[in-house]
């Protein structure tokens, strides 16, 4: 456990670049102290105690604002930056050398048994606000985009974005997406009228065919 805890430190001063000295990231960084709390918390739950692990992780709750469940599973090296109303649920995963920032949950979407919360893989940093839901699979090397809702599995070294998210770059090549350039996207007004004119033609060529018996109108369709 102890050997963890250093990795955990080391995390956040290679990642953060306001970390100073240790002894600063051991008392003003609340990710780290909701980290050792759950660190214990899961040791005891390991162990068939329910109450006393709950406990630990609702006072952490209360003193940092970030929610880890004792049952979830966190590996070595694992980074919450700021960490203000972070979730992670009990059957959660996560790997070595991961990284989430505030506001992102790890959570579940429903009332089912057994696994229903996300399995992280190693290398994954996951954005600010982020939702990842389900018993899904990010890949190791991934990159979950800030405010991006998550519902379905990413494969390794991808980057997935939006609501719902999707994956938009894949072993660093561009994932080929519908264009929402503005500059590109149609005109909804233009093309009703478009459409409006041809049938005004269409009726012209209607009219002047019943009137003369021939049409001059090239439309060849009437």
């Amino acid at each position: 456990m102890f050997s963890r805890i250093r990795e955990d430190i080391q995390a956040v001063k290679e990642r953060d670049p306001a970390a100073k000295s240790t002894l600063e990231v051991l008392l003003c960084y609340p990710g780290l102290h909701a980290l050792f709390c759950h660190r214990v918390a899961h040791f005891f739950y390991r162990r068939g105690l329910i109450l006393l692990p709950r406990v630990i992780s609702n006072l952490s709750r209360f003193f940092t604002g970030i929610e880890i469940h004792p049952g979830a599973s966190i590996g070595s090296s694992f980074f919450i930056d700021h960490g203000m109303g972070v979730v992670i649920g009990e059957t959660t995963e996560i790997g070595s050398n991961v990284t989430i920032y505030q506001g992102v949950t790890l959570g579940g979407t429903g009332k089912e048994k057994g696994k229903r919360h996300p399995t992280i893989g190693d290398n994954v940093v996951v954005g600010t606000g982020a939702k990842v839901l389900g018993p899904i699979t990010i890949g190791e090397n991934s990159r979950v985009g800030a405010g991006s809702v998550v519902l379905s599995s990413a494969p390794p070294n991808s980057t997935v974005v939006g609501i719902p998210a999707r994956v938009v770059y894949y072993n660093g090549e561009k994932v080929p997406t519908i264009n929402l350039n503005h500059s590109d996207m149609p005109d909804p007004v233009a093309e009703a009228l478009s459409r409006l004119q041809e049938q005004i033609d269409q009726l012209r060529c209607q009219r002047f065919e019943i009137e003369n018996g021939v049409c001059n109108c090239g439309n060849k369709d009437l």
